[in-house]
């Protein structure tokens, strides 16, 4: 493992994302060519030949030559040298048909692969108010926000912000930020903010005062009671379980939008219809102080 990381870093970066991607594209695919390389990164073919040869001297025996497909393929003994090749890492690189951010490849579908997302709406604010926003959270600076919230009372009210994150819950975007008129660190939805201005005062609250940012609790799912014997066995199977409870380690500050995003049934009595509500919380009294919001 350790002669393992120093090759990564004698490799320079650029050449690193090259040899990350013929794994990919070797592993996933079941071949890499010449011209796979020199098309993703907009390389000519004598250069992507000098990747593939240095690949080749770097992790001998991961890849053959096969003359049926014109290129590389993978050998029984592969093993991944400079990619992260589990599915969690390398699904979002395919959904998004990145070999690396910003390249020269346009729409074509460099792993060959098509992939297709919900046409859901976007919820964003302008980019000029991101900015604002990503510029008070890298500089630790106060930011001013006019801000719609869904609560009558201050609905167009003007805020002053200490924001340390973004977050993605998978339908929205929001920053987590210190409210000093509340005095407390709240979710703020970025399509809500009508206006930021990145202020030159610096942030006095840092994320390390974040509680709720900063604690990790564990959520424990478990098929719900609902559903028969099968169900609830193909359901653990589905989320890689081998026992009878799917645990999950989040902040205490996201635990409402897992629970929203997974749809699961956080009522006492567990009345919600199963086949909408597939899972239900098992740690019910351990969790629903820190997201009272998301239970019903």
């Amino acid at each position: 493992m350790v002669f393992k990381e120093k090759m990564r870093l004698d490799v320079k970066w650029a050449t690193q994302q090259r040899l990350q991607y013929i794994e990919i594209m070797a592993f996933y695919t079941g071949a890499v060519s010449r011209s796979d390389v020199a098309r993703a990164f907009g390389i000519s073919d004598p250069a992507a030949t000098k990747d593939l040869k240095l690949y080749g001297d770097l992790a001998p025996g991961n890849l053959s030559y096969n003359h049926n497909v014109f290129g590389f393929v993978p050998t029984g003994g592969f093993s991944p040298l400079f990619a992260d090749l589990s599915p969690t890492a390398v699904l979002p690189v395919i959904a998004a048909n990145l070999a690396v951010a910003g390249g020269p490849y346009g729409t074509a579908s460099i792993y060959g692969l098509a992939t297709a997302s919900l046409p859901l709406p976007a919820r964003l604010p302008a980019p000029q108010v991101l900015a604002q926003i990503t510029r008070a959270i890298h500089g630790r600076r106060k930011l001013r926000v006019g801000y719609r919230s869904l609560s009558d009372r201050d609905s167009q009210a003007q805020r002053i912000l200490e924001p340390h994150s973004l977050v993605d819950t998978g339908l929205r975007w929001h920053v987590r930020a210190y409210n000093e008129e509340t005095c407390d660190f709240r979710d703020f939805v970025l399509s809500r903010i009508t206006e930021a201005k990145c202020l030159d005062e610096p942030a006095e609250s840092s994320v390390e005062y974040d509680e709720d940012w900063m604690e990790m609790v564990t959520l424990k799912l478990g098929p719900h009671s609902g559903l028969d014997a099968q169900k609830r066995e193909s359901l653990l199977l589905d989320y890689g379980t081998d026992g009878e409870a799917i645990e999950i380690a989040v902040r205490r500050a996201l635990i409402g939008y897992v629970l929203q995003r997974l749809s699961v049934d956080t009522t006492p009595d567990r009345s919600l219809n199963p086949n909408a509500y597939q899972l239900m919380l098992l740690n019910r009294d351990e969790i629903e102080p820190f997201a009272a919001w998301a239970f019903r």
